[in-house]
């Protein structure tokens, strides 16, 4: 079991002075301890479920393109990307830069959007769900066909491209991963067995009947199920138990997970980092 370090909370003591200093810590803390990811929101605002959305929040690739500069070895995912506030191709673009200039660690994790308030508050495009559905599938034919050989116009229903040229593509082989959001049953999990390497799920409950669907999806499409890496979001508390922990990261790796991804509480004050460094990261890999 891999863990990953999920930052999505950017309001830390010394403010927008030390935001930068602060989170090249972090980054490279994680990156010394153990841990194999780190992500950031595709967020404008905050969300609900972490605070007040007037708190601070970093535009993703951007802070990626910092975090790449800060580190070595980790991957680098946004966490996820809301289809509709790029343009596909640009997509593409900004996915392969950050994949060039971190020498192969980028990730593409997208998905479908879904905060409203921040779109109509900054102006970015918000469609129906059933429209950015089809935005998102399209999107994944565009990334797709850019990170191929592959230079001939793409004729979609909401996207029009005349000539997928991608210069420099890549380092990643085939193609930076690809990691699809949401556990939707009909309509995520399906995409996710059709296109990507990765998948995001919850710790919950109904976790192993999501496997199960997503195994029927690949069935059903002729895909190797054991092909795409099971992730799952995993809530650390802010006093965890390493016992508690690993006990629950033995039944996710029964399941074939091989991933768990967490916001860590206080991180900013980088000993939980060090303390999971040395308390969970070396006994999971044995998982």
């Amino acid at each position: 079991m891999d863990l990953g370090l999920h930052v999505a909370d950017f309001t830390w003591p010394g403010g927008a002075s030390s935001l930068a200093s602060d989170l090249r810590t972090i980054a490279t803390t994680a990156e010394d301890v153990g841990f194999s990811s780190l992500s950031v929101m595709d967020h404008v605002w905050q969300i609900a479920f972490v605070g007040e959305p007037e708190q601070p929040m970093l535009e993703a690739y951007t802070a990626l393109g910092y975090l790449a500069a800060c580190t070595s070895r980790i991957q680098l995912v946004p966490w996820v990307t809301a289809v509709v506030y790029r343009e596909p191709g640009l997509l593409a673009k900004m996915i392969t830069t950050l994949d060039v200039l971190s020498s192969g660690r980028a990730v593409l994790g997208i998905g479908a959007a879904w905060n409203e308030d921040e779109a109509h508050g900054l102006g970015l495009p918000f469609p129906s769900t059933a429209e950015r559905f089809e935005r998102l599938e399209e999107a994944l034919q565009i990334c797709l066909q850019m990170w191929s050989s592959s230079e001939e116009p793409f004729d979609g229903k909401h996207y029009q491209l005349g000539r997928t040229l991608n210069s420099p593509q890549p380092v990643a082989q085939p193609h930076p991963p690809i990691l699809i959001g949401g556990m939707g049953e009909k309509k995520t999990l399906r995409l996710v067995a059709q296109y990507a390497q990765v998948c995001n799920l919850f710790f919950m409950p109904e976790l192993e009947r999501k496997l199960d669907v997503l195994r029927g999806h690949c069935e059903a499409l002729g895909r190797d199920y054991d092909e795409i890496q099971k992730t799952v979001m995993y809530p650390l508390p802010p006093s965890f138990d390493p016992d508690a922990v690993l006990a629950d990261f033995a039944k996710l790796a029964a399941l074939g997970i091989t991933h768990a991804h967490s916001r860590v509480p206080a991180v900013e004050t980088i000993k939980p980092l060090e303390l999971i460094g040395e308390q969970l990261i070396p006994e999971a890999a044995k998982l």
